[in-house]
């Protein structure tokens, strides 16, 4: 409720509201198949009520609501027990109260103890504000892992309600917590199979970063509802038919594709809406007594649907007999509807499909010395461990080294011995020779794919059998970093060239002379000692040697450098991103006085002043009308980044306490869109899109490039455009030419 009507309730009226949450949590945990200790659960709750007394948050509720919210979430949607719930509870007290983890343990045990120090030790989300804390906060939620995996598991259960209720925080607050979310915390939670909660976070971080789009998708959704509901019942009717003849106990649902999945499906193939073929699927699950039989069921139910739909042959995925990396089991086949578009199916026994929903929630084990062979938790997190036994100086580019490893979507490939491995999708020749072992991977010159001679950087698929083949004069080289997958790989061959000082100083000039020449900046010796200066360098290999291992990074900024600013530019040209010492050997410059950006406050876009009060990244190139945030440079300037730019993704999860929200305030003809038409090729074609741009529509046409193959034709333009509005009529005008099949906005 509003903190309006928080204030509204008396003392005895507020404490009779949270009592009844309380009750509510009590009465799922009730309901569960746990062994029902509820008497440490009260003692828990009346703890924690006690230690959060008169704290409220920003909402205006009383803070205890969050605890007994997230220990909802642990009983009813993980289906974690009375030790998890302690710990839900009582998650905020150590870090936010006087009591200590020694208090918890005197009053709770160990267990309880163990799990709220390993999540105060993750507090306050996993990154920090500076830099050098992220990788540092991130390792401690890894680590926490392999120690108890139920820490992760609340800590998702915390994030989820935090998402759930993420309306109460400021604009820029809600970009660095959904960035956040969909960076690292839906990966994982796809990684550890929480299906749900990773639809959910996905769904929530897209509803605050793109409202509109969220909501135009969700009324589609709304409008399509009837439509869908027959079409599904109208496909599994004569399904139903047979497994009732069979003696199958069993139950179908519809399930619609998520807001969030539908929008990167639009994005990333650039079709609407209504040409996404798979927007809802249907899902049977059958009540099995005998793990032996499980898998023929499965197969059993898919003939039913193919003896009476037409199958895709190309769609279907069988995770029955190897699971997926976090343990997903499952038999997926897409058939024809009778409306002509393709339904995903998915068959599942009910123990599948709860392992399905809560991944490793629903089996999670501990370390007891009496279990049988890893887990692919316990393989997934033996990797972990490799990763984080060889840190990275940078944080970011440890964050996407274990984002590597987060990614759900793997091949399985063949040793020559029969041996399988799991791989990410794309992973090459050089992907598994590392992953077998470093030194094979060190070594690698090639690999056979099916007898088959193939170069180290081939891309591997699903079902190969690749044999390794070596040479002992190999050694590693900078270029493969550019086409590994694994995270294995890309640390093993970082660490290794770490300890080669002159690939480190080739690598770091050639990045340094690239930039140069990018942003056409003249280098000479004056120049090159006040850069060094700045960093109290000696020579230009320590620069280049810094450059190499990301100790430093290259200015996202178009640089033009005059004489007389020459000083201060460079200072901006490299640097860390929070340094505020100002070199003494600097000459002074002087500079107009820059006002401070209040971030508190939504800062106003003017494209149409003389001067904009903004700037303009070229990484994603934004126009009015795209969802877009400003990121507060060192020099106060605002630079502006569509919100959903992998840069700006960067930016939300590493620098949260630099972003402003941004608004439009205005309109001018000073943007550059880029537009892609394909179609039929003709003659007059081109002129047609000519006349329609110029005569018809007035457009300022910056470029055009046709390209023609055989009887198509496809063609890319550059034009000047206010807003994304005008951009979308130019478009769908273009679309009207006769032989165009397509037109589409590109990056």
């Amino acid at each position: 409720m509003p903190m309006t009507d928080y204030q509204r309730l008396s003392p005895e009226e507020e404490d009779r509201m949270v009592e009844s949450e309380f009750r509510g949590l009590l009465a799922a945990y009730l309901a569960s198949n746990h062994r029902k200790k509820v008497e440490i659960i009260e003692r828990a709750y009346r703890f924690a009520k006690a230690a959060h007394k008169g704290v409220r948050r920003r909402s205006g509720e009383p803070y205890i609501l969050h605890p007994i919210a997230v220990a909802k979430i642990v009983i009813s949607e993980l289906g974690l027990g009375s030790t998890s719930i302690c710990a839900a509870l009582l998650h905020d007290v150590v870090e936010d109260t006087e009591f200590t983890r020694e208090d918890i343990e005197a009053n709770f045990g160990t267990k309880i103890a163990d799990i709220v120090e390993g999540l105060t030790k993750i507090s306050g989300g996993i990154f920090g504000d500076k830099a050098s804390l992220q990788a540092q906060n991130f390792r401690k939620l890894l680590l926490s892992m392999s120690t108890d995996i139920r820490v992760v598991l609340i800590k998702m259960a915390d994030r989820l309600h935090n998402m759930r209720t993420l309306g109460s925080m400021r604009p820029e607050k809600q970009f660095k917590i959904a960035g956040e979310t969909l960076y690292v915390y839906a990966p994982l939670a796809h990684r550890l199979g929480l299906f749900k909660i990773k639809s959910e976070l996905e769904d929530l971080a897209f509803r605050y970063e793109h409202p509109q789009k969220y909501a135009d998708i969700m009324a589609k959704i709304s409008e399509s509802e009837s439509h869908r509901h027959e079409i599904v019942e109208q496909f599994v009717a004569p399904v139903r038919a047979k497994l009732d003849a069979a003696g199958f106990k069993y139950e179908i649902k519809a399930r619609v594709k998520s807001a969030y999945s539908i929008y990167t499906k639009m994005e990333h193939k650039k079709i609407p809406f209504e040409e996404i073929y798979d927007i809802y699927a249907v899902r049977v699950i059958f009540e099995n007594d005998d793990d032996e039989k499980e898998r023929v069921r499965c197969w059993e139910i898919y003939t039913f649907f193919s003896d009476g739909h037409k199958v895709h042959p190309d769609r279907l995925r069988d995770w029955t007999s190897v699971p997926k990396a976090n343990g997903y089991r499952a038999l997926h086949l897409t058939a024809m509807g009778p409306d002509g578009k393709w339904i995903e199916v998915q068959i599942r026994s009910r123990k599948m499909d709860e392992i399905a929903e809560l991944g490793y929630a629903a089996h999670w084990k501990y370390k007891t010395g009496d279990t049988d062979d890893d887990t692919e938790l316990d393989k997934w997190m033996n990797t972990i461990k490799d990763i984080l036994a060889n840190p990275e100086p940078n944080a970011m580019d440890f964050l996407d080294t274990i984002k590597l490893n987060l990614f759900s979507s793997e091949i399985y490939v063949f040793t020559p011995r029969g041996d399988l491995k799991v791989l990410p999708t794309g992973s090459t020749v050089l992907d598994l020779a590392f992953e077998i072992h470093s030194e094979l991977g060190s070594h690698c010159i090639a690999g056979k794919i099916n007898h088959r001679l193939v170069p180290l950087n081939h891309p591997l698929g699903s079902g190969d059998q690749v044999e390794i083949i070596t040479s002992g004069t190999q050694t590693p080289k900078r270029e493969w970093m550019d086409f590994c997958q694994s995270a294995k790989a890309r640390n093993c061959i970082r660490t290794i060239l770490r300890k080669d000082p002159e690939a480190l100083r080739s690598h770091g000039r050639k990045l340094f002379e690239e930039f140069l020449k990018r942003e056409e900046i003249t280098l000479t010796n004056g120049l090159m000692k006040r850069l060094l200066g700045s960093y109290r360098l000696e020579t230009p290999d320590d620069l280049y040697r810094m450059l190499a291992s990301d100790e430093i990074s290259l200015s996202p900024a178009r640089l033009k450098i005059a004489d007389q600013k020459r000083v201060s530019l460079m200072r901006r040209l490299l640097r860390n991103p929070f340094a505020s010492k100002k070199p003494a050997d600097f000459e002074p410059v002087d500079e107009p006085e820059v006002m401070p950006v209040d971030r508190k406050k939504t800062y106003i876009l003017h494209p149409d002043d003389k001067e904009p009060n903004y700037r303009l990244d070229t990484c994603c190139s934004p126009i009015p009308g795209d969802d877009v945030l400003g990121f507060i440079d060192n020099d106060e300037h605002v630079v502006v980044h569509k919100v959903s730019c992998p840069k700006a993704m960067m930016l939300k999860t590493g620098y949260g306490s630099r972003l402003v929200a941004t608004e439009w305030g205005g309109r001018a003809e000073r943007f550059l869109g880029r537009i892609r038409l394909e179609g039929i090729d003709r003659l007059g074609v081109l002129e047609d899109i000519s006349s329609v741009l110029s005569k018809k529509l007035g457009v300022d046409v910056r470029s055009l490039t046709i390209d023609t193959l055989n009887e198509v034709f496809s063609c890319e333009m550059t034009i000047r455009v206010d807003n994304t509005e005008t951009l979308d009529y130019i478009i769908s005008s273009l679309k009207k030419i006769k032989g165009v099949k397509s037109a589409r906005r590109i990056s």
